[in-house]
């Protein structure tokens, strides 16, 4: 709803800042984890976990990250707009959903292995992983989601850089922004590439898919924050 009311007021896609972003983010998460739980039902009871990262960005949304809403400044002003951040803000939700997925697979795999020695006793992170869905479960939802999400993302960064030569009259120029965007769509070229032909499944494939989330998120929170660039308009 509240990004509803503010597209109202604006007269435009309510994702132009930090904000909007993460607001529209939050929503793609909870609706990725639906989509997967149609295909995955025995994770069904997973929605709390998936809720919490979720509930932590709309906090950091409506404190850190929160701006009023106001006219978009003039190289916002294109139809580009809405196609390049709708993608990158689908597979960002859609990535973080993933993130919470495989660090719960970890916990799943690193209990599974530990069970089988001799006078293990669980503690309460033991007891929580014994009520997870098998390991297999959960990397193969966890998979789903960046087999969707990558060519989203892909595309939204082929649309950036049509968008930017538009706008600034080059299709690339290193800007930080652009640079990490380019950091995170190799990490997760290699981890499809490596799952499917080097054979990386599990733990293995699960630590470069983290690394790419962490990436994503340092694009998003630190490039925006910390650095400036063309890209600047956190609007905090």
């Amino acid at each position: 709803m509240s990004i509803t009311i503010r597209g109202v007021a604006v007269d435009a896609v309510p994702w132009s800042n930090m904000y909007e972003f993460a607001s529209v983010a939050g929503l793609i998460g909870v609706v990725a984890f639906l989509a997967v739980m149609w295909k995955a039902p025995s994770i069904r009871h997973l929605g709390g976990c998936i809720l919490l990262p979720v509930v932590l960005l709309m906090f950091l949304a409506g404190t850190v990250l929160y701006s009023r809403a106001q006219p978009l400044v003039p190289a916002l002003q294109s139809y580009w707009l809405a196609i390049h951040v709708t993608l990158v803000s689908i597979g960002d939700g859609a990535l973080m959903t993933r993130a919470v997925l495989t660090v719960l697979y970890l916990v799943k795999q690193r209990h599974d292995r530990l069970a089988k020695a001799e006078g293990y006793r669980p503690g309460a992170i033991g007891n929580l992983a014994a009520r997870l869905p098998a390991a297999a479960t959960l990397d193969k939802s966890a998979y789903r989601i960046v087999a969707f999400a990558f060519p989203l993302y892909t595309v939204a960064v082929i649309c950036g850089a049509i968008w930017a030569e538009a706008a600034w009259g080059r299709y690339w120029g290193w800007d930080p922004k652009e640079t990490w965007a380019f950091i995170v769509w190799v990490i997760y070229a290699c981890y499809l590439h490596a799952r499917s032909t080097a054979g990386w499944r599990g733990r293995k494939a699960a630590v470069i898919a983290l690394i790419g989330v962490a990436s994503f998120w340092f694009n998003f929170i630190g490039i925006n924050l910390l650095v400036s660039g063309l890209h600047s308009y956190a609007g905090v």
